[in-house]
């Protein structure tokens, strides 16, 4: 499996909240269970870090992780990100559009996923119905995280399993960025051993 993330660092993420993600994610990644289903899985990681139209970046290129010593390399990768510059909007299809262009540099992967993680729905290019359908025709998953911050009308879970992930991806929920670190550990597992199990 090719295991792409995508963190949100869109303006509503202040410089603590985006620590706890960066954070969050380098703990799941070093649990042990985690580890060992990577490695089992010979599977790669990549991550990109998006907000607004035009603010994509690969910030973690393509690694594979075949031991343990690689898995580690990858948290200490994840920790040590420098955060962008903040942009305040949310364009989530141009972060899907982008991820979809990393994949040819794991094309010898037999799965390829898009882990999406945002605390908002898109506001801004536009463009997710599109980059969304691009994915199911490139036969790449799309999982995500809802980070929900407040209890607004739109349940921010229900828009990213209606509009953001693909037919064969799943949601998982995160109350609040606190929440985060369990919601993005409880994910890579139920991805990592849909894979192998």
């Amino acid at each position: 499996t090719a295991l792409l993330l995508a963190v949100d660092v869109s303006g509503s993420i202040s410089l603590e909240e985006y620590r706890l993600q960066m954070e969050g994610l380098a703990d799941a990644l070093e649990d042990p269970r985690v580890m060992a289903a990577l490695v089992d899985g010979q599977n790669r990681l990549a991550l990109v870090q998006w907000s607004g139209s035009r603010h994509q970046r690969l910030a973690l290129p393509w690694t594979s992780v075949t031991t343990p010593e690689d898995v580690a390399a990858v948290a200490a990768g994840v920790r040590a990100i420098r955060r962008p510059q903040l942009r305040t909007v949310t364009a989530i299809g141009e972060a899907i559009r982008f991820s979809l262009d990393q994949f040819p540099d794991a094309s010898d992967c037999a799965r390829k996923v898009i882990d999406i993680s945002g605390d908002g729905a898109e506001n801004e290019g536009m463009t997710l119905t599109a980059a969304r359908a691009e994915a199911i025709t490139a036969g790449v998953t799309i999982n995500a995280i809802a980070i929900e911050v407040d209890d607004g009308d739109l349940r921010l879970s229900d828009y990213f399993l209606n509009e953001v992930i693909t037919p064969d991806g799943f949601v998982v929920t995160a109350k609040g960025l606190a929440d985060y670190p369990r919601a993005i550990r409880v994910k890579l597992l139920r991805e990592i051993f849909r894979n192998v199990g």
